[in-house]
């Protein structure tokens, strides 16, 4: 259901979804409209135009007076599959692309806004949250940049280190997980899935994903195991130091069904490598959790690995723009956020608290209980 404890909401409610977003908001703008029994003609989507000069320069546009509004701005900055004209051609936009369009519209706002939440579900150079030499600290100064800017509030998902909020300590930040419609697609998917500590294991594929995979350890009352990453340390391909092996630790797997959960899959070449070595050590079935699929090389490796048997489903959120090709694999499951986005644009709105919507445990046991009885 809806926000509970319904009184005057804190602005008129406006969404503003940025290219690329508009089928993703325009689902969460239905929500919204059941809940509050608004007539079907209505909508609470306030439409931006972002228009590119030919040189690639651009600007926004705001169709809406937006005074006294309590503004939620939907931003995929990973979404590639939206282009822009350059000197003739098409130009894919990149993550930096998206970031700007964001800073411009929060400066078509003007200040007339009431309050500004930013919801960007993959945070914008989120892995480029610590300096480990002499390098930029982007993701940091990116928050501080918005915040700055008269922005209230970051929802994020899954951010890769829920630290860099600590770059903004006078600026909301709050960092979402996905376990509940994780758990609930996979119930969903998998009918005939025992998530007990006799059939069912939970995998971290390396040290920094731990904290997830204790949650949902916990809820689920299921062992944990840990892959963790030797690394070749003499040498840097692509920015990064290469992982020459993974390496085990836990109990025994042996028959048992696992999910790996991690945060995002980009190559998917870890994913694929512990798959390997998880069915080497007879691991039954091997299910991967993660929030954001980028796939960034592809998917025909995962399509082998499906076809070998060695990985069995894959679950990523549809908070990212996801390929039609990748929509059509027998592997892949889409996981909704949708509906969880409207219940916290909802709750936000009427000014209160997300506490409970961030902390899923009671609907995750009640899910788990009424599959059980089934």
């Amino acid at each position: 259901m809806a926000s509970e404890n319904k009184h005057s909401t804190f602005g008129d409610l406006a969404i503003i979804p940025l290219r690329g977003c508009e089928a993703f908001a325009a689902k969460v703008d239905y929500y919204l409209l059941q809940w509050r029994g608004m007539p079907e003609e209505h909508t609470y989507i306030v439409n931006v135009d972002l228009p590119r000069f030919g040189t690639g320069e651009g600007k926004a546009v705001l169709n809406h007076t937006a005074r006294g509004t309590d503004v939620y701005i939907v931003v995929d900055c990973f979404n590639y599959g939206v282009t822009y004209k350059m000197y003739g051609q098409d130009v894919p936009m990149s993550p930096d692309d998206h970031y700007q369009d964001l800073k411009r519209v929060i400066l078509a706002l003007g200040g007339k806004a009431r309050r500004i939440t930013v919801v960007m579900p993959m945070l914008y150079e989120g892995r480029q949250h610590r300096k480990t030499a002499r390098e930029s600290l982007d993701c940091a100064m990116a928050l501080q940049e918005i915040i700055g800017m008269g922005v209230s509030n970051i929802i994020t998902f899954d951010a890769h280190d829920p630290r860099i909020q600590n770059s903004i300590p006078l600026g909301g930040f709050d960092n979402v997980q996905a376990t509940y419609q994780m758990i609930k697609a996979m119930l969903k998917n998998v009918p005939n899935i025992k998530l007990d500590k006799d059939h069912a294991m939970i995998i971290s594929p390396d040290e920094g994903g731990m904290s997830r995979c204790i949650y949902y350890s916990s809820v689920l009352g299921l062992d944990l195991g840990m892959f963790y990453k030797r690394r070749n340390y003499s040498k840097i391909v692509n920015g990064r130091n290469p992982i020459e092996a993974h390496e085990f630790l836990g109990s025994n797997i042996s028959g048992k069904d696992v999910i790996i959960v991690d945060d995002m899959i980009a190559s998917g070449d870890s994913i694929l490598d512990i798959a390997e070595k998880l069915k080497a050590m007879n691991a039954k079935r091997i299910f991967a959790f993660s929030t954001f699929g980028l796939f960034t090389s592809g998917f025909e490796k995962f399509d082998d690995y499906y076809k070998k048997g060695l990985i069995d489903r894959v679950f990523t959120t549809n908070l990212i723009y996801s390929r039609k090709e990748l929509l059509q694999r027998e592997w892949y499951v889409s996981v909704d956020m949708s509906k969880y986005i409207a219940y916290l644009v909802d709750t936000m709105n009427y000014d209160n608290s997300i506490s409970n919507l961030l902390n899923p445990v009671d609907r995750i046991k009640a899910t788990l209980k009424k599959y059980n009885q089934i």
